[in-house]
């Protein structure tokens, strides 16, 4: 990749079928090169190969994807994130995990009910004849329980989907019929007794089985954050209400590319949005949000936040990474893309008003946070999040922090190139505003709230 070669829920009810399985949720070689960024003049020379390496993923890359696959297909914090992931006949037996409730999810198909849906996961402890006896009582209360949290919203539009954009709600008749190939073992279709459903405002005290296994913690954001840096709090938060993710933003006083006086509110934190799907897969789905986590780990996406193509990061259809869609793109660069309503996508602007804040005198080690060899003296907290390769390999956790800007490249290859900036943790070159990289690698979004 061009740019761095040139660079050193709420609880979930105890069983929730869900009649809808619409999924929610740069490269860098190893040159040791002291300049920071490729201006556009500079990249030409990586195109010749561009063209294959954007289709196809490698030999060595499918090896290292497969022996890292993620133990968590979703993250579920509230009732839209489980609705939103998708529970079929190509996911049964797969895992979710509830970071609310501190519970594992599997999916299986409800042959009574004829749906499919997430489950609290049982304990290995229970045995098969228990779980036989629990599975009728559970079926039924399930199917009321269900009702309770999604069906008494969905009655009267007559679609069991709430929260989900219609383009991602899949009616469970295409997706589960009753001659299913596949049967869910009688372990995975009961569910413990003892799990106390949520209500429809999706908050319960879960009495749910805790994991025998070690439980991931969801990661603190505020570790990240500058506070110390300032005599007064200087974060909000704001959640997203597609998925009921919080993020924390900050508004920083300082210059812009002009030399004016200038502020930008910004997050502190990378989005996360979307349905997670592979590596060497492309986003490509143009009716719903996908998303890469670092090595196909839904937690790197809580910690890192996710990474995005371009055209996916621009919510433009997926052909836009291979050509140009220069007539969907404003001239000044406002644009909301995959950026919650009332934000829209980072600009160079945005970056250098940032960096060149008032009192920053650590250059771009301000922009940074401690764990991403920081001094964070802005509050941007910038954290290296790494990037996915166009073969679909990640590298550079915790070393790059990159994001394209909205905007195609200024020069011949508006095609497959789009500006984009790189940061690092070690020493480098200044970023400009004409540094391009090819649209298929998967970068981290910073949002700004609109003015």
């Amino acid at each position: 990749m061009d740019i761095f070669k040139n660079l050193a829920v709420m609880s979930i009810a105890a069983i929730m079928l869900i009649a809808c399985g619409g999924d929610n949720g740069s490269s860098a070689r190893d040159d040791d090169s002291s300049s920071s960024v490729a201006d556009e003049e500079k990249s030409s020379s990586s195109t010749k190969n561009s063209s294959s390496s954007d289709k196809e993923s490698s030999s060595s890359a499918k090896e290292s994807s497969s022996s890292s696959v993620a133990k968590y297909v979703c993250d579920i914090y509230t009732l839209a994130d489980a609705l939103s992931c998708k529970c079929d006949e190509n996911r049964e037996g797969e895992l979710s995990y509830n970071y609310d409730s501190d519970v594992e999810l599997v999916c299986i198909h409800d042959e009574e009910l004829n749906k499919w849906g997430w489950v609290v996961k049982k304990e290995e402890s229970s045995s098969s004849s228990a779980a036989k006896s629990s599975s009728s009582a559970a079926s039924s209360s399930s199917a009321k329980s269900s009702s309770s949290v999604i069906g008494s919203q969905a009655e009267s539009s007559g679609d069991a989907c709430i929260d989900i954009a219609e383009a991602q709600c899949q009616g469970s008749e295409s997706k589960s019929s009753s001659s299913t190939a596949k049967s869910s073992s009688s372990s995975a279709k009961s569910s413990s007794s003892s799990v106390k459903s949520s209500s429809s405002s999706a908050k319960s005290s879960s009495s749910s089985v805790k994991l025998s296994s070690s439980s991931y913690e969801p990661y603190d954001h505020t570790s990240d954050l500058g506070r110390s840096h300032f005599a007064v709090d200087p974060y909000k938060q704001f959640t997203d209400e597609r998925n009921g993710r919080s993020y924390y933003y900050i508004t920083i006083d300082g210059v812009d590319t002009s030399g004016n006086d200038a502020s930008v509110t910004i997050m502190a934190e990378n989005l996360n949005i979307g349905v997670m799907i592979d590596g060497e897969d492309v986003q490509e789905n143009d009716d719903v949000i996908e998303r890469f986590c670092y090595n196909n780990d839904t937690t790197k996406c809580d910690r890192y936040g996710g990474l995005y193509q371009w055209a996916e990061m621009m919510q433009l259809p997926s052909r836009c990474n291979i050509e140009s869609c220069a007539d969907s793109i404003p001239a000044n660069q406002i644009h909301q893309g995959i950026c919650p309503t009332g934000w829209r996508l980072m600009t160079y602007n945005d970056l250098y008003i940032a960096w060149h804040a008032k009192g920053n005198e650590d250059g771009l080690k301000g922009l940074r946070s401690a764990s991403f060899n920081g001094f964070n003296t802005t509050g941007l907290s910038l954290t290296g999040a790494g990037y996915r390769e166009t073969n679909g390999t990640f590298v550079r956790l915790t070393e790059f922090a990159s994001f394209f800007y909205p905007r195609e490249s200024l020069g011949t290859k508006v095609d497959r190139y789009a500006g984009m900036v790189v940061i690092t943790n070690t020493p480098q070159s200044d970023p400009t505003e004409n540094s391009i990289d090819k649209k298929l690698l998967g970068a981290s979004v910073r949002c700004v709230m609109v003015e």
